[in-house]
């Protein structure tokens, strides 16, 4: 990725909904560059699809639990399974394999405490698990989708941050 396309990307990840011709002046391309890189950036793989990011609270899903889970079983089968299993539940918004003291994270977007039982219910009747801790989030004071980007180095002025 050149200047250009960090440009570009930045972009998208403000607001994917910028036209086509806002996003080209911006970077300072005509349209049909523009359009090609962009269509690069996807068939690449560095953007994986444009969405509509949704306030939790406004569909009634408001309540955040970071949901920490030990196993004793670590096989692969085990972890297919556990897998499946979790990706299907709709309350699963994020689900990690971690390093450390815990083995999975999942974030999980309910109502209220008693949708988060019956979730919590359904989790544990799933497969054994050693153990599983939750934690409420109170208030969400930092929430992001827009990755930072590696500053690209280069010439005499590489130790100068420029995007």
């Amino acid at each position: 990725m050149d200047a250009i396309d960090r440009k570009i990307v930045v972009l998208l990840q403000e607001d994917a909904s910028l036209s086509l011709a806002q996003i080209a002046h911006r970077v300072g391309l005509s349209q049909s560059p523009c359009w090609k890189r962009i269509q690069r950036l996807e068939k690449t793989g560095v953007i994986l699809k444009r969405v509509a990011l949704i306030s939790p609270e406004s569909i009634g899903v408001g309540l955040s639990v970071f949901v920490s889970i030990e196993t004793g079983d670590h096989s692969s089968a085990w972890l297919a399974k556990f897998a499946q299993t979790v990706t299907a539940m709709p309350e699963v918004m994020e689900f990690h394999r971690m390093a450390g003291d815990i083995d999975y994270m999942l974030r999980v977007a309910v109502p209220d405490m008693q949708a988060y039982d019956a979730f919590y219910k359904r989790l544990i009747d799933t497969m054994p698990l050693k153990n599983v801790t939750s934690r409420f989030s109170m208030e969400r004071v930092k929430s992001t989708t827009a990755y930072p980007l590696p500053v690209e180095q280069r010439g005499p002025a590489a130790g100068k941050k420029k995007l």
